[in-house]
């Protein structure tokens, strides 16, 4: 009896071991959407923030984790720490914009004034409307 149950103990163990290392580290570095391919929900940089700012739990339902499509004028255009290049275009609100970290590690040639259009994974409302996975379209 004993021993059936060490030996059940242990594979459980085991089990939750193999679970955390997959959704830690493997599915996060395999599992990449296809976000050129995905519908999108077509909206102007002004337009969203205007919606996390008036209600941010509507807004949620309604963008977070889905693809967006965002269209606006580029307030400046830089690499983050890591290298991957970031994009945020303007709102009527100057202390928040949509901030975009863009897929790759290639240079944006992207001036300030230029209007472009991404589309990305919408992640959440900060103090800006946060997209990842970002791809120029425009």
């Amino acid at each position: 009896m004993k021993k059936k149950l060490i030996i059940g103990v242990l594979l459980v163990g085991l089990l939750s071991i193999a679970g955390v290392y997959y959704f830690i580290f493997y599915r996060p570095t395999h599992h990449v959407r296809d976000i050129a391919n995905e519908q999108a929900i077509k909206v102007t940089a002004k337009d969203i923030v205007k919606e996390f700012q008036t209600n941010e739990s509507l807004a949620n339902a309604k963008y977070l984790n889905k693809v967006a499509e965002i269209t606006g004028e580029v307030l400046e255009a830089k690499k983050d720490q890591t290298g991957k290049p970031t994009v945020s275009l303007k709102s009527d609100d100057s202390f928040s914009n949509v901030f975009i970290t863009l897929r790759g590690t290639d240079q944006l040639e992207v001036k300030s004034g230029s209007s472009i259009t991404v589309k990305g994974v919408v992640t959440g409302f900060l103090s800006d409307v946060v997209i990842n996975d970002g791809i120029v379209t425009k």
